[in-house]
């Protein structure tokens, strides 16, 4: 998860993958969704799982998904609070 965190500046997403997720998390046109993303991720409160080929950002209310080796960000969406789970739960 450290990997992750240590190449926040080597985050990115595709054209379609930053529609994906302005939809998704309903973020409006002028927000950079990988920045935001980056700040989310770089939250203190999220949790940050390696579960096969991706990592798993979990905050409170969003789960971002980002491919391991390439560092792209594949898709983000909301969680309620009670879906959120870790694999200490």
């Amino acid at each position: 998860m450290q990997v992750l965190l240590k190449n926040l500046n080597k985050l990115h997403t595709t054209e379609l993958g930053i529609i994906r997720i302005k939809r998704n998390l309903d973020l409006d046109e002028q927000t950079d969704a990988v920045e935001y993303c980056k700040e989310r991720i770089n939250a203190p409160n999220t949790i940050i799982e390696k579960i096969g080929k991706n990592f798993y950002a979990t905050s409170c209310t969003e789960v971002i998904t980002v491919n391991a080796s390439k560092l792209s960000i594949i898709t983000a969406h909301r969680v309620e609070v009670k879906e959120r789970k870790t694999k200490y739960e």
